[in-house]
């Protein structure tokens, strides 16, 4: 009887000495920079945007929904403004500035459709490179805010989440627009494998 005891022990112990033998599977490290990383996740707002100003008929860039509220070419002009202000100062990359960019935004915001989708792109790929440059430790660098004497600071996290805000933003009242003109909002498009 205590030979049947000592193998089935031996039986029940022997998979276990095995399994502990084999090389384990290492889990997966967390990502380096995990704040950076969250930040980066948040491209979709400018994927949306992107598809929003396309898909609005060219036609359709001087409506507004009342007198008192921006057309939709103006805010497309807004955003690329926006944009490189806001991910130049958190990325300390510079922009190259042409005579067209001081022009008056209400006359930027009547240009061509295909114009001002191309140069709200452009603006987007300039703050992936900004955002790019970002480390979580990065976040906590002091940066001036306002304008002045007075030396006022605030932490890189400002104006990166200065940025993500605007698209936010912007995003919410182009959807908007696009609701009153009768056209669906990308964001309220059915996903792919759905």
């Amino acid at each position: 009887m205590t030979q049947i005891r000592v193998l089935t022990l031996v039986g029940l112990l022997l998979p276990i000495a095995i399994g502990a033998q084999q090389p384990s599977v290492s889990a997966p490290q967390p990502p380096q920079n995990p704040i950076t990383e969250t930040v980066k996740g948040f491209g979709y707002y400018g994927g949306w945007l992107l598809a929003a100003f396309d898909s609005i008929p060219a036609s359709q860039y001087g409506f507004r929904p009342k007198p008192t509220q921006q057309t939709v070419g103006y805010i497309a002009q807004h955003l690329e403004d926006a944009n490189y202000g806001l991910c130049a100062r958190f990325g300390g990359l510079m922009r190259q500035v042409t005579a067209k960019d001081s022009l008056a935004d209400t006359i930027k915001a009547r240009w061509p459709k295909d114009t001002l989708v191309a140069r709200l792109r452009t603006s987007l790929i300039f703050c992936r490179d900004a955002i790019g440059t970002l480390t979580d430790a990065r976040l906590a660098e002091e940066l001036p805010a306002g304008k002045g004497p007075a030396g006022r600071q605030a932490p890189r996290a400002r104006f990166v989440l200065l940025f993500l805000t605007d698209l936010a933003e912007h995003y919410s009242q182009v959807a908007n627009y696009m609701r009153a003109l009768g056209l669906v909002p990308p964001s309220a498009l059915p996903r792919s494998g759905q």
